[in-house]
């Protein structure tokens, strides 16, 4: 209950590949969208004149500026999130606020959190407290940066920042376990144990599920095939049953917006052919498999071969993405690092007391953990490589949007028991922007909860061994 009324609580997770969006209690995200915006400069309205005071200072010499300083345009950007992104404009660019599962652009990051609130929740934020998703690795500097966010603009009543890790491993109702979160932009193996992640064990990888669609593009195109976005053509009846495809002239649109359109049809041939091969990938043992057929939205009808193979290996074995045409080098190549030896780095890492309960529990989450074959045989690579009286179990969700949304359903299911339920608000408590300001310090320290309590804000009746892990 929450000032006499009960008020569910607000799960939210921005990953590298989509906005999850939701509350606490129910088994799915009630909003999933794409974690990419798109981006148009605008000039700024004019319409007000400035102070004649400022405006003979700004052309003051004396100053160092000119007068025609006071006449440049500035610019702001105009952000279009969700739906909005899907039509065409001239001159949008398409960005995403994450690189490497690290928030670059807290402008978008705000956008999105606005949009997931006001268009998908239609919520209110001041009226309902907050738990948001965060990436294993994730800076202090970061979280602050969250907190300020939703305190100072948003001013929830009281916050939580919880691991991607962590929430997942209560998903599965297990308080230790090794993570295995193959997500958009990135690979992460985290172990955690009694709740907590293990920082020292936290080992990541450039190579997630956007780096294998472009894999996937680049190989189709090195075969000839031509992906059209779906908003560059239109099909035109010549005779009934019989359709002419038309190329649509639009030379204002930007290159990042015609590649993001590209990259959904790959991704969508990506998820639908692929699957992970039972042994190492080899060219000339994979050679003449089985193709399989794959219409493109222009009516094209492809075939793919062993590239349906080829692709998802690159999990397990990333240097082959270089056979790829197309596809650059990696710049840091000690980071590269297939799946089993990421799952053996990260428990090596770990105290000796608790590897065999973590290779007893590895779990899979994100969406590229959703091709097929890949449990078993990650299962079987780490079998091989682990001490002989060792037994390595990977655990997955037999359903693939259960798999996909792992870590936000996870927060929003309840996780035995820890259901966000506030509690009430002191008499005492100060507004939320004073707060923050006073007690902003625990958050660069890790401890988010005690930010919260510290705050005078409704805190979380969360279990034991999860408060403070954030």
């Amino acid at each position: 209950m929450y000032g006499g009324d009960e008020v569910s609580a607000i799960v939210i997770d921005v990953g590298s590949y989509s906005c999850k969006a939701g509350y606490a209690g129910d088994d799915t995200p009630k909003s999933v969208f794409p974690s990419v915006v798109g981006s148009i400069e605008q000039a700024e309205d004019t319409d007000e004149a400035k102070p004649e005071k400022e405006a003979d200072s700004a052309s003051d010499p004396k100053n160092g500026s000119k007068p025609m300083d006071v006449d440049k345009a500035k610019t702001k950007r105009k952000f279009y999130v969700g739906q909005e992104l899907e039509f065409r404009r001239d001159h949008m660019e398409v960005i995403s606020p994450m690189k490497d599962g690290t928030v670059m652009d807290w402008d978008v990051v705000d956008n999105i959190w606005n949009h997931a609130f006001r268009r998908r929740l239609l919520i209110n934020p001041e009226e309902h407290p907050m738990l948001i998703a965060e990436p294993s690795i994730n800076s202090a500097q970061q979280r602050e940066k969250a907190a300020e966010l939703m305190f100072e603009k948003y001013k929830v009543p009281a916050l939580f920042l919880a691991k991607n890790a962590v929430l997942t491993s209560f998903a599965s109702g297990r308080a230790t376990s090794l993570v295995v979160d193959s997500g958009g932009g990135s690979t992460v193996v985290s172990a955690v144990h009694d709740g907590y992640v293990l920082q020292k064990s936290v080992a990541t990888s450039p190579i997630g599920g956007e780096f294998l669609t472009d894999c996937m593009m680049k190989s189709l195109e090195s075969k000839g095939v031509v992906i059209r976005p779906r908003y560059s053509f239109k099909k035109k009846e010549v005779s009934p049953g019989d359709y002419k495809v038309v190329d649509l002239d639009f030379p204002n649109t930007t290159d990042s917006y015609r590649l993001y359109h590209m990259r959904a049809i790959a991704s969508d041939i990506k998820e639908t052919v692929c699957r992970v091969p039972d042994t190492p990938f080899d060219e000339v043992a994979y050679a003449n498999v089985p193709t399989t057929s794959y219409e493109l939205p222009d009516g094209q009808t492809i075939e793919v071969g062993a590239a349906r193979f080829k692709i998802p290996d690159i999990l397990f074995n990333p240097f082959l993405s270089q056979t790829i045409p197309g596809i650059d080098g990696f710049g840091d190549s000690t980071s590269i690092r297939g799946l089993p030896r990421m799952v053996l780095e990260s428990v090596n890492r770990c105290d000796v007391d608790i590897r065999k309960e973590l290779l007893s529990s590895i779990l899979l989450s994100g969406g590229s953990s959703s091709i097929l074959q890949l449990k078993d045989r990650l299962e079987k690579e780490v079998l091989e490589e682990s001490p002989q009286n060792a037994r390595v179990k990977v655990l997955a969700s037999g359903n693939s949007t259960e798999r996909r949304f792992s870590n936000s359903m996870s927060a929003v299911s309840g996780l035995e028991g820890a259901s966000l339920h506030p509690l009430g608000r002191s008499s005492k408590c100060g507004s939320p922007k004073q707060s923050m300001k006073s007690t902003a310090f625990p958050i660069s320290r890790g401890n988010a909860h005690e930010m919260v309590e510290h705050a005078c804000c409704p805190s979380f009746v969360l279990p034991k061994m999860c408060v403070g892990n954030s």
